[in-house]
C-alpha cells in the first residue's frame, strides 16, 4: 500500500487478480481498479510526477498516472525480471531500487531506475 496523503487518496495493490485500487480515506469508496502487476510487492506514490509504480514478480513495474484525486490511468509497463517484486522508491534522488532474486540462470542484483519528472 502507498498513501497519497494531500489528496486522501490510499493506493493499495491485490494479487489475484492483480489489480490496483485506488480508494478514498474519507469515504472508502473505490475510486479507480486498474490491471496491475502479478504478485505486487511494493507501490510507491510519486507526489512530484503524480505517478504511481507497482513492482511485481510478473516481471515488470507497472506505472500509472494520476491525471486528478479521482482519475488513473496506466502509462505503461517497465520490463524487469522475473520474481524481482521488492522495491524502494527514493523521491530526493527520483530512483527505484529493485531487487532481482537469483532465479535458474538469473543472477541476483539490485537494478536502479530512474523515474522521469512529471508533466
Amino acid at each position: 500500500m502507498a498513501l497519497d496523503e494531500a489528496d486522501h487518496r490510499l493506493l493499495v495493490g491485490t494479487r489475484s487478480p492483480p489489480k490496483l485500487l485506488v480508494l478514498d480515506t474519507d469515504t472508502g469508496k473505490t475510486l479507480a481498479s486498474l490491471d496491475a502487476p502479478g504478485d505486487a510487492d511494493d507501490i510507491f506514490y510519486d507526489a512530484e510526477a503524480r505517478r504511481i509504480y507497482v513492482s511485481g514478480g510478473a516481471g515488470y513495474i507497472g506505472v500509472f498516472e494520476q491525471k486528478d484525486t479521482d482519475h488513473y490511468k496506466p502509462l505503461g509497463e517497465v520490463s524487469t525480471a522475473e520474481g524481482a517484486r521488492t522495491s524502494l522508491f527514493v523521491p530526493e534522488t527520483r530512483k527505484l531500487y529493485l531487487a532481482v532474486p537469483n532465479y535458474g540462470a538469473q543472477q541476483a542484483e539490485v537494478r536502479v531506475y530512474k523515474a522521469a519528472h512529471g508533466g
